[in-house]
C-alpha cells in the first residue's frame, strides 16, 4: 500500500464495512494512511521478501499467482482493483469489483512504466526489469486478466473512462460510483519542512512522480511564469531526477501528512494536473478547499472540473498550453461557493451510501 487516491478508497471501504479484513499483497503501515493500523490488514507472501518490498514494480509479473491464490471467505467480497485485486478467488459468496482502472502495465504499458530516455531520465533497475518481464508475460497475463474479470458477479467503476475501458477491455457494462474528496478540509493543518515561510499564492501539483503523470509539463510551465511558485507534493521513482533539475521556482516535498497536504491546499492559489489519470481526485480535494484547477482535458478531469465553473483545460500535455490555461483561468473569478459546492457533489455519505446498497442487492442474489 501507498499513499494515493485507490488507497483512500480502501479506508473508505473499511467505514462501510468495518469488521471486514483487508487482502493485500504488501504493507508497509510508514508508507501509508495511518488509519489503516486499526484494520485487519492480511498480506501475501511478497510482503516478507524485503526486495519485493522495497522495489514493488519487480513483483508485478508474480502478483497474478499470488492474488489468484487469495481465497477470502465471506458472502459478498469487494475487489478494489486497478489490476491484481480481482483476480482472488473467493471461498464462496459473490464477487463485486471496484475497478480504478484496467492494468496499466498490461494495457498502457509505455504510459506506466514509461520509454526511459524519451520521457527525461534514466529508469530504474526494477522498472526495466518490470518492462523486459511484462513484454514476456503480458499475453499470458492479459488472458488471465481477462478471465478473473470474468468470473466476478458486478462491476462498478470509479469514473465514465474507466466504465468505458472496462467495456472495452472485458466486453462488462459497470455502474459508474466516483469516490469522494479523499483529504477532509476541516483538521490540523502544518506547514512541511522547508515551506515555513513561502507566501501563499503559489500553485499546488499533488501526483506520484511517474512517467503518465507528467509532471515535468507543470514544472516548465510555472518556471516559465516569472514570479510564480509551485509545490510539487507526491513520490516515485523520477523525483530526485526532477528535483536536482528544477528551477528556484519549483518545491518537490515528497510524500507529506494530510496536515501538510491541508496547510498547501489552504494557501495554494490552485491545483495544476497534467496527468492521464483515470479519475480526477484532485480537483476534487482542491474545490474543498475553494481552489480551482488547471487540468488536462483526458479522461476522470472530464468528470470532476465543471470547465469556465470549476476550472480550465488545456488539450495536450505541454507547458505552453498549460500556461495558457493558467492565464484563462485568472480571467474567470471562479466563486468559492461554486467550488465547495463541487465537491459536496461527491460525497463519501454517498459513496458509502451507494456501495452498501449494492452489497445489499448481492446478498439477496447470494441467498
Amino acid at each position: 500500500m501507498q499513499k494515493g487516491g485507490a488507497e483512500r478508497v480502501a479506508l473508505l471501504m473499511t467505514e462501510a464495512f468495518p469488521s471486514a479484513p483487508i487482502y493485500t499483497s504488501f504493507y508497509d503501515a510508514e508508507k501509508t494512511y495511518p488509519e489503516f493500523s486499526s484494520v485487519d490488514i492480511r498480506t501475501s507472501w511478497l510482503d516478507r521478501v524485503s526486495t519485493l518490498r522495497r522495489n514493488f514494480r519487480i513483483a508485478l509479473p508474480l502478483m497474478a499467482p499470488v492474488f489468484s491464490r487469495m481465497r477470502p471467505s465471506a458472502a459478498v467480497t469487494i475487489c478494489s482493483s486497478a489490476g491484481w485485486a480481482h483476480g482472488a478467488r473467493p471461498r464462496n459468496g459473490r464477487t463485486v469489483v471496484y475497478c480504478h482502472a484496467p492494468a496499466r502495465w498490461l494495457y498502457q504499458s509505455d504510459r506506466y512504466l514509461g520509454r526511459g530516455s524519451e520521457d527525461g531520465y534514466t529508469p530504474s533497475a526494477s522498472a526495466r526489469l518490470a518492462r523486459w518481464a511484462l513484454a514476456l508475460l503480458g499475453p499470458h497475463l492479459r488472458r488471465w486478466d481477462r478471465a478473473s474479470a470474468g468470473r466476478a458477479q458486478r462491476y462498478v467503476a470509479n469514473s465514465t473512462l474507466t466504465a468505458k475501458a472496462v467495456e472495452s477491455v472485458y466486453g462488462i457494462k459497470a455502474e459508474v460510483l466516483p469516490p469522494p474528496p479523499g483529504l477532509e478540509p476541516d483538521g490540523p493543518e502544518t506547514p512541511p519542512v522547508g515551506l515555513e515561510q513561502i507566501e501563499p499564492g503559489f500553485w499546488l501539483c499533488v501526483a506520484r512522480l511517474l512517467p503518465y503523470k507528467n509532471v515535468d509539463v507543470v514544472t516548465e510551465a510555472v518556471r516559465r511564469r516569472r514570479g510564480e511558485k509551485l509545490v510539487v507534493v507526491g513520490d516515485g521513482p523520477q523525483l530526485e531526477y526532477m528535483r536536482a533539475r528544477a528551477s528556484d521556482e519549483v518545491h518537490f516535498v515528497g510524500a507529506v501528512h494530510d496536515d501538510e497536504l491541508r496547510w498547501l491546499y489552504r494557501r495554494s492559489r490552485g491545483l495544476l494536473a497534467a496527468s492521464y489519470e483515470d479519475f480526477g481526485l484532485t480537483p476534487l480535494e482542491a474545490a474543498s478547499f475553494g481552489k480551482p484547477s488547471v487540468v488536462l482535458r483526458w479522461g476522470g478531469f472530464l468528470d470532476t472540473v465543471d470547465e469556465d465553473l470549476t476550472g480550465t483545460f488545456f488539450d495536450h500535455p505541454d507547458p505552453t498550453l498549460m500556461s495558457e490555461a493558467m492565464d484563462r483561468l485568472s480571467t474567470l473569478g471562479i466563486s468559492e461557493q461554486t467550488l465547495l459546492s463541487q465537491a459536496e457533489k461527491f460525497s463519501a455519505d454517498r459513496f458509502v451510501k451507494r456501495l452498501r446498497e449494492v452489497v445489499a442487492d448481492e446478498l439477496v442474489l447470494a441467498g
